[in-house]
């Protein structure tokens, strides 16, 4: 009752400024005509009128009245610049005070209890960085006090820590707003408004910002580099931690504009996509997909005898195309371009310093670039049965007889069927309900489809109980799982076990630990818009910062990292995610790009599908390949791409169109104005925006087009 009470009082008080017309009292004009009497009253009754000043300054600001800025200029132009800012400065900051204490006691109970947990990392950042947030709003103009009041109410800040950081953060615009102020008491007339004093105040107003960033720039540094000695000079204009996409591409956009790099691995240069990733599982797919067309041959009208698997000659294939593919990632290459390449652990000492074994290197900048590893669930009984992850199963030169694969994303998916196709009895498992999570319905169930027609067995919606090993080489070991938490138990037999389940990234053993690198709570490492940590010389690029885990994203953020680590005092980069594609491949491939279905309605976007069935296709047609779908995303009522999805043959090539056409903010009518050459798979894009324009066709004119030609036929 006591917060209704307030809450009504509050109301009905801000109801009676606007009723008795409060905002024309406190208007310029208002002031202007009665100046004269008002100076001459306030030098008579100087404390008086500054206490009224301050009163009503104070119950203004509280109530978030829209006056706060002409009063400033009017305590200016009546107190001039030492007693006005006085005034108004401690005025501001207890009216800022008491809303904050109102919206406190009225809101900030109700607001936890509705979205408690969202709030709690706010909570936790204000608790880490409150002053710094606070004192980065009151210093840019462009952030309404009010809102800034009533927001930080709802926070745990300190009342007082919130009273001195407004106090401070309020001062340089008050004395702006307030020197603008003493201007305008000086002018006797429009002939005099441009006076340089008023002129200077104004442009102190319009460079406001400029002057907040570059104090909060300073604060933050100054904090953050406090506890560091910065060298006299540096070996180093940047060192990148990790040989893989990111580092590699970091190091080549460093060295080709001359830049002193040096590139540190502690392992195999190109790091997973080269050596345990992109490269390996692609040249195993390649490997499965011939033995199924061989199985399949007969469907071309070739006769031939099943295929004969040398699976550890697979295996061999797979190294010889890593080995292939090696030179571009290699040190020699790499010394070529101008890039010190050192084999080591890089251990970051300092934000300026990295050691490797017993050198200390010194660099202005630093790009961290170490990647992540396989995610591994210790399930109870895993320590005695043979499990795998996508770095090692490629020491196999056996195909495992029975491979049970935990984890239904992409990596689980590719391999499954792989190995599937090369002999293996796989059962795929999760706790999901469906394969690729962040797929489509529709686009996981034409997979699922796929896959159990191949003889993959599914147990989606599963959780692991526990694993049952078995005694002897080749044993055949069990594994328990529950539908759901406590459904039925299931028993799936497995001679080898491949867990698929993410990647984790790796921040441990590169000492972002000794200088206070900052992660965020799945384990990545905080970075802005620019890729900066927390220390705006050290960078963090590709799995070990996310949010996406693919080798191009590694590659695109290295470019922002390079370019502002090395010229970021003239110019500097905001990284740009808004065109991410991927694919998965399996067969049929799954490539998206945007938006899909499930996106736009958690977004709330209103939207259409368009669909076009690639077995309709002559190319697919032709190459026995006539299945999957394209299907674009598009706004309510227009061709703008705001995602595509395909899936079907060679879908990770037919999804660059779409990729382009959404990067230069093109449209589906400008897919089906190209010219695609016949026949080929990329008719399917170009079909795809024909059945949008075909389902939003102008009925109307064409009805009287149809009319004009029976006209003109007589």
């Amino acid at each position: 009752m006591k917060k209704i009470l307030l809450f009504a009082a509050i109301i009905l008080l801000i109801g009676l400024f606007f009723a008795v017309d409060g905002p024309s009292y406190f208007s310029l004009e208002a002031f202007e005509a009665q100046k004269a009497q008002i100076q001459q009253y306030t030098e008579d009754n100087f404390l008086l009128a500054a206490a009224t000043f301050f009163v009503v300054y104070t119950l203004v600001f509280a109530f978030a009245l829209p006056a706060g800025a002409v009063l400033t200029l009017i305590g200016g132009a009546l107190f001039g610049l030492f007693w006005g800012v006085v005034l108004v400065s401690f005025a501001s900051s207890l009216g800022s005070l008491l809303a904050f204490l109102a919206s406190r006691y009225l809101l900030r109970d109700w607001v936890q209890e509705k979205f408690g947990s969202k709030l709690s990392a706010i909570d936790r950042g204000i608790e880490k960085d409150g002053p710094l947030y606070l004192l980065s709003l009151r210093l840019i103009p462009l952030f309404p006090p009010a809102l800034i009041n009533l927001g930080m109410g709802i926070t745990k800040i300190a009342a007082f820590t919130f009273y001195w950081v407004s106090q401070l953060g309020m001062l340089m615009g008050t004395m702006i707003f307030v020197n603008a102020g003493t201007e305008l008491g000086k002018l006797s007339s429009g002939g005099s408004i441009l006076s340089p004093g008023l002129i200077f105040a104004f442009v102190l107003l319009g460079i406001m910002p400029w002057i907040a960033k570059a104090v909060m720039g300073f604060v933050q540094r100054r904090k953050v580099y406090a506890p560091f000695s910065k060298p006299a000079s540096y070996d180093y204009n940047l060192i990148a931690i990790g040989a893989g996409s990111g580092g590699l591409v970091t190091a080549y956009i460093g060295a080709a504009v001359k830049a002193k790099v040096a590139l540190v691995e502690r392992h195999k240069m190109g790091g997973d996509c080269l050596n345990t990733g992109c490269v390996p599982s692609k040249a195993l797919l390649r490997s499965a997909k011939i033995a199924h067309y061989i199985d399949g041959a007969k469907d071309y009208g070739i006769d031939v005898s099943h295929s004969a698997i040398d699976f550890a000659r697979v295996m061999e294939r797979v190294q010889s195309v890593i080995k292939a593919i090696e030179p571009h990632d290699s040190i020699e290459r790499y010394e070529d371009l101008g890039v010190e390449c050192i084999t080591g652990e890089g251990k970051i000492i300092s934000p300026w310093e990295v050691q490797v074994g017993d050198r200390v290197l010194t660099t202005k900048n630093i790009v961290i670039a170490s990647g992540a590893r396989p995610r591994m669930i210790p399930f109870k009984g895993t320590e005695n049965v043979p499990v795998f992850n996508s770095d090692n199963i490629w020491d196999l030169r056996e195909c495992p007889r029975k491979l049970l694969v935990v984890g239904a994303g992409p990596i689980g998916c590719e391999l499954a069927q792989a190995f599937s196709r090369l002999g293996s009895e796989v059962t795929i498992v999760d706790i999901v309900d469906h394969l690729m999570g962040k797929e489509d319905s529709d686009v996981a169930d034409y997979v699922k489809e796929r896959f159990l027609g191949e003889g993959i067995n599914l147990a989606l919606g599963h959780f692991t109980q526990r694993v049952e090993a078995s005694a002897g080489e080749g044993a055949v070991h069990k594994l328990v799982a529950t539908h759901g938490q406590s459904g039925p138990e299931i028993e799936i037999e497995f001679t080898h076990m491949l867990m698929a389940v993410g990647r984790q990234p790796n921040t441990e053993n590169i000492g972002i630990e000794n200088i206070g690198v900052a992660l965020r709570e799945n384990g990545t490492i905080e970075v802005d818009e620019k890729l900066r940590t927390n220390f705006p010389n050290v960078y963090a690029v590709g799995d070990v910062a996310g949010p996406y885990q693919f080798t191009h994203t590694a590659s695109h953020m290295a470019w922002y990292a390079a370019v502002n680590a090395l010229f970021g005092r003239f110019k500097t980069f905001n990284v740009d995610y808004s065109v991410v594609p991927w694919a998965t491949f399996t067969d049929p491939e799954v490539a998206r790009v945007g938006l899909n279905e499930t996106d736009a309605i958690a977004q709330g976007i209103e939207f259409e599908v368009t669909r076009y069935g690639i077995d309709d296709l002559d190319r697919a047609i032709a190459d026995g390949e006539a299945k999957g779908f394209v299907k674009v995303i598009t706004p309510k009522g227009s061709d703008r791409i705001l995602g595509a999805t395909i899936v079907g043959y060679h879908a990770g090539e037919l999804i660059n169109e779409f990729i382009a056409t959404m990067k230069r903010k093109g449209k589906l009518r400008d897919i089906m104005g190209t010219i695609h050459i016949y026949p080929t798979l990329g008719e399917a894009n170009k079909f795809t925006a024909g059945e949008y324009a075909k389902a939003h066709q102008p009925e109307k004119l064409l009805g009287l087009v149809e009319k004009y030609h029976a006209w003109s036929r007589g």
